[in-house]
């Protein structure tokens, strides 16, 4: 799965990475320890006039579908299998007409040692500055407001996983699906809408190369938060 990540990098550095045109929302802060619920930035594409626009835009982690009733939903859906992305109610629907790249430099897991206790590690690439993880993003109606407030629809997000490979299995089972660069236009094209062709889209992404690294305990309270946190123990 993932629970956590770090995400410290400023928006024009983004917008020069995934060469967006802009951004949109109100840009969260550097985090060394994002969480649930917060607000991440995410990369989509949409097709006006015939061209196709790249942006950045906020979103909140924890995916709230359309139809849901209470945003409350949202923090029990902070991740998708990505087997099942094109069966759930809760996610088929954006597979196929709402796709993003959630930016992040690395993720936090727990490993379990042979005496229970669970080590932090932070996952990340020794040759990739950033890392793409696959994810979806929907728009909620919150229905205590009234049409015209502008705080009536949530962008939100969720990052899809994968089965770990087999040098991080012992870390844990699941782990963000990682889109590399030369497929970011094809994941995000707005015009692939088929089931068939995203299910295509799943099986072309490769296993990454990840580097695990045993980091502070300070990284399991979301009040801490800084570059120590990624520092080896």
């Amino acid at each position: 799965m993932c629970g956590r990540y770090v995400m410290s990098r400023a928006t024009g550095d983004l917008l020069a990475y995934y060469d967006a045109t802009e951004a949109a929302g109100s840009a969260p802060g550097p985090s060394w320890n994002v969480a649930p619920t917060q607000n991440v930035p995410i990369v989509a594409e949409k097709l006006s006039e015939d061209v196709l626009e790249r942006r950045l835009l906020t979103a909140r982690w924890g995916l709230v579908p359309s139809w849901a009733k209470d945003v409350k939903l949202g923090s029990r859906l902070i991740n998708a299998r990505s087997e099942t992305i094109l069966e759930k109610p809760s996610f088929r629907k954006a597979a196929v007409k709402r796709r993003a790249l959630v930016p992040a430099e690395g993720w936090f897991e727990w490993e379990k040692s042979p005496d229970g206790k669970k080590i932090p590690t932070y996952l990340h690439s020794e040759t990739e500055d950033l890392l793409s993880l696959a994810g979806l993003y929907e728009f909620w109606p919150d229905p205590s407001l009234p049409e015209d407030d502008e705080n009536k629809w949530l962008l939100s997000c969720t990052i899809l996983t994968t089965t770990a490979q087999d040098s991080l299995g012992h870390i844990h089972d699941r782990a963000p699906l990682i889109v590399p660069r030369d497929l970011h236009a094809d994941w995000l094209d707005p015009m692939t809408t088929s089931a068939a062709d995203v299910q295509h889209l799943l099986d072309a992404i490769p296993e990454p190369v990840i580097t695990p690294r045993i980091v502070s305990d300070r990284v399991n309270s979301v009040r801490n938060n800084g570059p120590e946190l990624v520092e080896p123990a």
